[in-house]
């Protein structure tokens, strides 16, 4: 699997007050979307990931439904979010 610079840029760095169109798969709609619903920075998302346990399969529904994200979105903010807790935790 390839990544992109987006993912290598967030897995690589502290998340603390950045906002949530760092986090790969998220742009300028999806980032409304979640902002609006109080998702407003990476490390609010970070939590949703924690609170369902690293579960793909919650996480990527959880997206689908707060945001309307498909699943490639989804899955690419998944994989990064993934990836940063395995580098960081």
């Amino acid at each position: 699997m390839t990544t992109s610079l987006k993912h290598n840029n967030f897995i690589n760095e502290s998340m603390k007050d950045k906002v949530i169109t760092v986090l790969p798969g998220i742009g300028e709609v999806l980032g409304k979307r979640l902002t609006d619903e109080g998702f407003e920075y990476t490390e609010t998302i970070l939590g949703q990931y924690l609170t369902l346990k690293g579960h793909k399969g919650y996480f990527q529904d959880w997206m689908k439904e707060i945001c309307s994200a498909n699943c490639k979105q989804s899955s690419d903010c998944y994989e990064a979010l993934h990836a940063w807790r395995e580098a960081n935790l």
